[in-house]
This record gives C-alpha cells, structure tokens and sequence, in this order.
C-alpha cells in the first residue's frame, strides 16, 4: 500500500472514530434527567388544605407531571414521619421548576400556605 493511500485510510479511520465519539455523546446528552418535586407537608386546616389539594392536579398536566407519592402513610424508620410527604415526577429538572413557577401553580401556593407548613425541593433523578 502506497504511503498516500495509508494516510487517506488512516484520516478516514480517524474521521469515523471521531463521528462515533460524538454521536455517543449527543446521544447520553439527549437522556432527560427526571426531576422531582419532593414535599413534607404538616396541614393544619385540612379543609382549606383539600380545595388546594384538588386543584394541584390541573396544574401538573402542561408539564407533563405526575404523583408517584401524594399523602400516602408514611412510617418513621430513623427521625420523625412527615404529616404528608409528595413526590411528583417531572421529565426534567427544567419542567419541574417550570411548574412550580407557572402562573396557575402560583395561584394555588396562597392556599397551601395558609392552611400547611411545608418543605418543599426540586431533586435531580438519575438518568434512565
């Protein structure tokens, strides 16, 4: 083989090399991490708390949001249980933090505020 034709095949090799590397990385980059919106709710009017209850879910929709824990009965394994404890799964951290700034979110947080004390944080998941 000619020194020229070695050099043509070997940039050709380096190229394809190069393409693969970078499509496997654009491709781990294109992996949504899912974001969480994690609460402890302590509610201290349950009927005031159930009319911001009932409006949560509408809100969730436009971000494509969902409850794996909404209330549920927590038990203490170390520490004290929460009252109420929600996670709420979002495709990204980007749409969790959407939703908790969103217009129709915002008009509901006065309910909760008056009728619970809450901690409320967006977590980053882990990559599927």
């Amino acid at each position: 083989m000619k020194t020229n034709q070695k050099l043509a095949l070997a940039v050709l090799i380096g190229v394809a090399i190069g393409v693969a590397g970078s499509v496997s990385i654009h491709a781990r980059q294109m992996k949504a991490v899912p974001g969480y919106v994690v609460a402890q709710v302590d509610v201290k009017d349950p009927a005031t708390f159930k009319k911001y209850g009932d409006q949560v879910p509408g809100t969730l929709a436009p971000f494509n949001g969902h409850y794996i824990i909404r209330g549920g009965n927590p038990q203490a394994v170390e520490g004290t249980a929460p009252q109420r404890f929600v996670v709420i799964a979002f495709d990204s951290v980007e749409k969790a933090q959407a939703w908790e700034n969103s217009p129709a979110y915002e008009a509901i947080k006065p309910i909760r505020h008056s009728s619970a004390t809450s901690t409320i944080f967006i977590a980053e998941g882990v990559a599927p």
